[in-house]
């Protein structure tokens, strides 16, 4: 049979074979280019996002260290400081603020140092805005690629405080920080990064009392001790700034606490609020087991809560003392503009000591027989301002013996009156009508004694109180003296363009 009509096949499937190659190393080209691509995408990608993280730090270097907010305000207690001029705090307003309440300047924009092309700045300092534009617009080099950063950051809150221990008050501000990183060439790239700087603010007395020690009977009532609380805001007030004390207290709010064990052998002792501690368990504490709490739990109206960890108070820093010694009735101060130094206090009989708003630093103070030691308002504008007497305590067991009349604070504004000690010695409270004061010695042991009542909060490493009377906690505390944490930064976000 002849098959002359399959002549020229085998040019045909090689033809077929050619062309079916051909279009497999046009793919795998193809293929390869987007491979490359793919792989010069994502370089860019994390070179414009860590040049972007650069702008971050360099915003918030620049935030941090070489930032000068705007100065704080004058104030009439319990008046809140109003904003430094130049800024206005906007109710809600879709157009500017997205719907919320914002800070903005005089010209209802919110408030932003921008050097980010597109963004903005309106900011009410000018050397401020120039100075951050200088910082914060700059490159980076990535091996042979230079990328470019910018940042804005807006100033999302910003509050005036007086930190406790001093009498200096502070700008704490909270700021959107957002910055690009850019790469211009053949193929441009663009990342966004945002973060959010802020500073902590934490009250510096949050419980009536708190024993700082990690051990049994840290925090210790033997008598017919209470606890409750009350809200120096609220109370009648007249011309002179005296006070007249609740008529009653409140049967929750006398929150105390311990690192350690609360130990309760009075017969009647009653916490009106709830026991904080790092420790489990309610019984026998010993050195090989420290329970949380070893008495009568209905002693505690609102319960054991547990710390997930022990709390820190860091302990303070005290200036030396002076050497003039008192041992009269006498009228000091004011010390506003510069602290006044005194060596030891002793007074007895009916002595009396006046102390006018300032910052005294001594070397101890005890108080016996009829003794007390009162604060007054400023002789010249007639309104009572913070009193803090720093403690050093050099050569003395008990640097601070507050028994005789005690203390007399006639606002019950417990942050009028602040004691603070670094030591290990030994402090000895005894109430009165009309004491009224915060105690900051986390490393020393605190008694408490006498009859009467105790206004405000004590923080020790040992506290016991042996006494009939009561800690009436001032719930106005938490938001009148607070410690200011170090700025973090945190909520990170990431976007590319």
């Amino acid at each position: 049979m002849k098959r002359r009509n399959e002549k020229g096949t085998a040019m045909l499937f090689a033809l077929i074979l050619v062309l079916v190659l051909s279009v497999m190393g046009a793919s795998m080209m193809f293929l390869s280019q987007s491979e490359t691509w793919g792989s010069m995408n994502y370089r860019m990608m994390t070179q414009t996002r860590y040049g972007a993280e650069a702008g971050i730090h360099a915003a918030a270097n620049f935030l941090l260290f070489n930032y000068v907010p705007p100065p704080p305000t004058a104030s009439v207690p319990p008046a809140l400081p109003p904003l430094p001029a130049g800024y206005n705090l906007t109710l809600p307003t879709p157009a500017i603020c997205g719907g919320m309440s914002c800070l903005t300047d005089n010209g209802g924009n919110q408030v932003i140092l921008s050097s980010i092309p597109g963004v903005a700045s309106h900011y009410p300092d000018a050397a401020q805005l120039a100075a951050f534009q200088a910082a914060t617009n700059s490159t980076v080099t990535a091996g042979p690629t230079t990328v470019n950063y910018t940042a804005s950051a807006q100033l999302l809150s910003m509050v005036q405080i007086t930190p406790f221990g001093t009498t200096t008050p502070k700008m704490i501000q909270t700021w959107k920080i957002t910055a690009h990183g850019d790469i211009t060439n053949v193929r441009n790239a663009e990342s966004e990064v945002s973060a959010i700087l802020e500073t902590q603010i934490t009250p510096a007395f949050a419980y009536a009392a708190f024993a700082t020690n990690n051990g049994c009977a840290a925090l210790d009532f033997t008598g017919n001790g209470t606890t409750n609380s009350y809200n120096s805001g609220t109370l009648a007030v007249n011309g002179a700034g005296v006070a007249t004390p609740p008529a009653t207290f409140n049967n929750y709010g006398g929150n105390v606490g311990t690192n350690g064990n609360q130990t309760d052998s009075g017969n009647n002792v009653t916490i009106n609020g709830s026991l904080s501690t790092p420790d489990a368990g309610v019984g026998a504490c010993t050195a090989n087991n420290v329970t949380g709490f070893t008495g009568n739990t209905n002693n505690i109206t609102q319960g054991i809560n547990h710390l997930a960890a022990p709390v820190t108070f860091p302990t303070p820093t005290v200036p030396p003392p002076g050497n003039t010694n008192i041992n009269s009735s006498q009228t000091l101060g004011p010390c506003v503009v510069s602290a006044c130094s005194y060596g030891d206090i002793s007074l007895s009989g009916q002595t009396t000591l006046t102390l006018q708003p300032g910052v005294y630093n001594i070397n101890s103070i005890t108080l016996s027989g009829q003794a007390q030691l009162t604060i007054a308002p400023d002789p010249v504008t007639g309104k009572y301002g913070p009193v803090i007497i720093n403690v050093t305590g050099n050569n003395q067991a008990t640097p601070i013996d507050l028994s005789g009349n005690g203390l007399s604070n006639p606002t019950l504004d417990p942050s009028a009156l602040q004691i603070v000690y670094a030591g290990t010695g030994t402090v000895n409270i005894v109430g009165n009508g009309s004491s009224a004061a915060v105690v900051y010695a986390p490393n020393a042991s605190a008694d408490f004694k006498g009859n009467a009542s105790f206004y405000g909060s004590v923080i020790a490493a040992h506290l016991k109180d042996v006494g009939n009377g009561a800690i009436h906690y001032d719930l106005n505390l938490e938001r009148k003296l607070f410690t200011v944490g170090t700025p973090m930064l945190n909520t990170f976000t990431w976007s590319k363009f």
